[in-house]
């Protein structure tokens, strides 16, 4: 396969670190609003970019500690005025600092699709997160029916973004999200589309019943907890 071996791994990893700096900003709105208001907790966030998401849950008082884990040093270096701790550099080769059962919720935004081995990761992340832990991860939908057509005429056209992101190593349905995770120990709460609906789609759903939910998300949407 072209894209296999040390050498395009490598690529990917600087192209990503190449991305415009608005790839790296931004906060995940969402995930903070379901976030429990604890002054108290711990959170660690796997490819925090510019610590948009970890500044605002800190200052909604969802946690009084928010670390994270950034590969590109310009990046981290933004990062590091934002939020509480900052560790620079690839989650899959770090050895990482904290003790076992320190954070009390885990985030991963587009993250796991950029990594080589990512049940190695969850497995990895897994002792650092207390009991019941929340976790939330979101991930490219590669079952998306632009993806599907695209395949059956016989394509498989990368881009600078999107599903077809050509910084991502690995690909993941709905159903192959939930199941890696269940496998590294995790309790799957729900692995949904992350924007609501067109109503076609919902339409289409429906009259369906379910069957082809999963061709209409762009992005997988997983809750779960330790």
């Amino acid at each position: 396969m072209k894209n296999s071996g040390p050498l395009a791994i490598n690529a990917g990893k600087e192209a990503y670190s190449a991305k415009t700096p608005q790839y790296f900003a931004g906060a995940r709105r969402d995930y903070v609003a379901e976030l429990p208001s604890n002054r108290s907790a711990s959170i660690l966030e796997v490819g925090c970019g510019e610590g948009g998401t970890g500044a605002l849950a800190l200052a909604e008082g969802k946690c009084e500690r928010y670390c994270g884990v950034e590969l590109c040093p310009p990046v981290a270096e933004n990062a590091k005025g934002r939020i509480t701790e900052v560790v620079v550099g690839d989650v899959e080769r770090l050895d990482l600092p904290w003790k076992p059962e320190t954070f009390d919720a885990l985030i991963m935004s587009e993250v796991l699709e950029h990594l080589v081995d990512p049940w190695a990761t969850l497995q990895k992340l897994h002792p650092l997160l207390k009991s019941n832990a929340l976790v939330f991860a979101s991930s490219p939908n590669v079952s998306h029916h632009k993806v599907v057509r695209m395949l059956l005429r016989g394509e498989w056209n990368l881009a600078d973004s999107g599903v077809m992101d050509r910084t991502h190593l690995r690909w993941f349905t709905p159903t192959t999200y939930r199941s890696m995770f269940e496998s590294c120990g995790y309790t799957v709460i729900s692995a949904r589309e992350l924007e609501p609906f067109s109503a076609k789609a919902r339409f289409a759903s429906a009259i369906t019943f379910g069957r082809i939910r999963h061709i209409f998300a762009t992005q997988i949407d997983l809750r779960a907890r330790r």
